[in-house]
């Protein structure tokens, strides 16, 4: 591996890291890049408003929207979150959507691509195994890509394509989950024909200070998890997605056993385990706000712990930490949610020390 060059080295987001980065932990990585999601996610938004280029993808793929057929979206592990907003936000925009994951759906069901009427394929790599098979696929019905490496082998097999924009991430998925949803959010509303940047604005104008706000209390989260047998992080509707990637973030970085569901997935099973050995991450947000309230109580009164991220303050007690954030638009809250389980990994990497080290070149993709 050292003899080869630059140019053949398989570099994260197709860039080689300044050599400051190579001499850095796994720990002060993954804050930076925390920390760079807001700077990330106002460049996407100017870019998906004002770039012609993006622009003109953007009123093609309205046109073909218009076509008989649901909008499928597809991506593996956070790129697959990215995907969950999106649809449902076309759901609620009374656009026929469902999201899917790549795997599943390369084997059991690629010869249904032509029976939608515009496929996403996010993938932040470009270079995973089932989306290098689904970019392989001969369909008569347009499929775009959403990729953060524009030097990718998937983004030279499509024709239609839109950036992420989030630069080389060497940690777990957190400015590119960010911009990726953001983009997939654009898109869908394009797709819509429903007018984004205003709420976009909105979002942007409170996402640094609720991000700042958030990890300047991460160690009493810490605090308040340990003992902890695991973690669940619990969402609906679009913060359903970041429940997902916050609890991949976890597992990845800190080495910590979390697990995601959504609110009613919770509730018709999970909670009958809730003791005093859990910590649940409710997110208490959106439309289904009073039913993520009505969940925290339910698993307090079974001993269980709860961080409970709501946009109204709840009183805490020894069973319950509230993190009251800011309002955001719909479906923005898939953005402002996942800050919460991001600081407590950070937190518990800074306790404990990093899972895994750093990475600059992608590895082996498979299945």
């Amino acid at each position: 591996m050292d003899k080869m060059t630059n140019k053949e080295r398989r570099w994260i987001a197709g860039i080689k890291p300044p050599d400051e980065m190579l001499t850095m932990s796994m720990t002060a990585i993954f804050e930076k890049e925390c920390r760079e999601q807001p700077a990330r996610l106002a460049q996407v938004l100017n870019a998906y408003d004002r770039d012609q280029s993006i622009q003109k993808e953007l009123h093609q793929l309205r046109h073909l929207a218009l076509s008989p057929g649901p909008i499928l979206f597809l991506g593996m592990g956070a790129s697959y979150c990215t995907s969950i907003a999106a649809s449902v936000w076309l759901q609620s925009c009374n656009r026929s959507s469902f999201f899917a994951d790549a795997g599943e759906w390369l084997h059991y069901a690629p010869a249904l691509f032509d029976q939608v009427a515009v496929s996403v394929l996010t993938s932040v790599s470009g270079e995973s195994a089932e989306l290098l098979e689904l970019c392989r696929i001969k369909t008569q019905k347009p499929v775009v890509l959403i990729c953060n490496n524009e030097k990718s082998t998937c983004w030279s097999l499509m024709q239609i394509k839109l950036p992420i924009l989030a630069g080389p991430e060497y940690g777990s998925a957190t400015k590119t989950y960010t911009n990726a949803t953001a983009a997939c959010i654009a898109l869908a509303s394009a797709m819509a024909g429903h007018p984004w940047q205003a709420n976009a604005e909105g979002l942007l104008a409170v996402y640094s200070d609720t991000l700042k706000q958030v990890f300047g209390v991460r160690g009493e989260l810490e605090r308040f998890c340990r003992g902890a047998a695991n973690i669940e992080v619990i969402g609906r509707g679009p913060a359903y997605g970041g429940a997902i990637v916050g609890s991949l973030c976890m597992r990845e970085m800190a080495g910590y056993r979390a697990a995601a569901h959504s609110g009613a997935g919770f509730r018709h099973g999970p909670l009958l385990d809730v003791n005093a050995s859990h910590v649940a991450i409710i997110f208490a947000l959106g439309r289904t706000a009073d039913l993520g309230v009505k969940l925290a109580r339910d698993c307090n009164a079974r001993s269980g712990r709860v961080i409970l991220v709501a946009t109204e303050q709840h009183p805490a007690s020894e069973k319950l930490f509230p993190v009251k954030i800011s309002v955001v638009p719909e479906p923005w809250e898939a953005l402002t949610s996942v800050l919460v389980p991001q600081a407590l990994t950070l937190a518990m990497m800074e306790r404990s020390g990093a899972n895994l080290p750093p990475r600059f070149e992608y590895g082996v993709m498979q299945e």
